[in-house]
């Protein structure tokens, strides 16, 4: 592909830190930067250790990594970790909802602290790029989860402005869902399914953003070649009805596991606190700063940076002014059709999932 070729040159020779390695993003980020893009190293940090150990284990033989124990909220660790360091992707945080509603100081210390210790040990290290991995519950937050990453990205922004004497590049990339992730509906459906039913759906007008890991992934690694100083770059996704999802995944499983289609029930069971009936990913005050490219919006800083002048120039400019916000309310929605296809296209179906190995229940406190 162009794009991998593109990065290639871009990656190729640089040593790369990625933070939060074990969870859905920070492996597969892993696992795509070493087969793609011949970096000199691949360092990859997390605190959890028993998940470490297997990934360790494999790339045993993949001679440009390297793995370490370390908490985004020891500055000093994180320092001894990026000397030498071109660029950084950030990926660890908290980010269950309810878990943040229920332990908002841990949310503050590891979503917004951290991302202050890994500001302050780029700008110590000289690191040339750090790409901050956001979500679309920065937007508009309607939770302590929502409210910390947004808090992470305008950290980023105002590191990038503020900085007088340091090289270093501060950007945020925002995206919505990853199907198939820990803890996301597809593996809840699909363990639902196994069981028999009902399948549990929080409204039946409810919609969301949709990305596969690999595709979320390599966008992410793209925008570590095109993103300038302080900007959002928030990546343009398909939308889906989350009933539909639940529809197909019936249709696609349910005889698969013994069942018939039509006796697997569908429950509505009511929305969370603070979960919203569509996804945002842009608001109607980025709109007015917001460039829209082939496959981006770049949201530039609302303050540029004091001490350097940034050209938010770029390539493949679809509109430099941009009307409407990014939410998949505003959105045309997949087919169901188009979503089963999208569905086995990216093994997301039964075979991605160990049987019995995903709790059933939707996490309700």
């Amino acid at each position: 592909m162009k794009t991998d070729r593109i990065m290639n040159n871009y990656l190729s020779g640089k040593r790369i830190l990625v933070t939060g390695a074990c969870g859905t993003v920070g492996s597969e980020l892993i696992n795509q930067l070493v087969i793609k893009n011949n970096p000199l190293e691949v360092v990859g940090i997390d605190n959890n250790e028993s998940e470490l150990f297997f990934i360790e284990q494999k790339y045993l033989h993949t001679e440009n990594t390297n793995f370490a124990v370390a908490d985004i909220r020891d500055r000093d660790k994180l320092i001894r970790m990026m000397h030498g360091v071109d660029i950084v992707f950030h990926t660890a945080a908290l980010k269950h909802v309810v878990l943040c509603e229920k332990s908002p100081f841990e949310a503050i210390q590891t979503n917004i602290l951290g991302v202050k210790n890994i500001i302050n040990s780029a700008v110590t290290c000289g690191v040339e790029k750090v790409i901050f991995t956001s979500s679309d519950k920065a937007v508009n937050p309607t939770n302590v989860m929502g409210t910390s990453k947004l808090m992470g990205e305008r950290i980023m922004t105002a590191a990038n402005s503020n900085l007088r004497d340091s090289k270093t590049v501060f950007s945020s990339t925002r995206f919505g869902n990853v199907l198939g992730s820990k803890g996301s509906v597809i593996p809840i459906f699909n363990e639902q399914i196994r069981r028999g039913g009902p399948v549990t759906l929080t409204d039946s007008e409810m919609t969301r953003f949709i990305m596969s890991i690999q595709e979320a992934v390599q966008l992410v690694i793209n925008t570590a070649e095109i993103a300038k100083g302080g900007c959002v770059m928030i990546t343009k996704m398909p939308v889906i009805r989350i009933k539909d999802l639940a529809i197909v995944m019936i249709e696609e499983l349910a005889e698969q596991y013994g069942f018939s289609p039509k006796n697997i029930e569908i429950k509505l069971i009511g929305t969370k606190p603070g979960e919203k009936m569509y996804e945002e990913l842009m608001s109607d005050e980025e709109t007015r700063r917001a460039i829209e490219l082939e496959k981006y919006f770049v949201v530039k800083p609302a303050f540029e940076s004091l001490y350097r002048k940034i050209n938010y120039s770029y390539d493949n400019v679809v509109s430099k002014t941009v009307t409407n916000p990014y939410n998949s309310g505003n959105e045309p929605k997949l087919s169901k059709e188009e979503l089963r296809k999208f569905l086995i296209e990216n093994k997301l179906l039964s075979e991605s999932f160990v049987q019995g190995s995903h709790p059933a229940e939707r996490y309700w406190p």
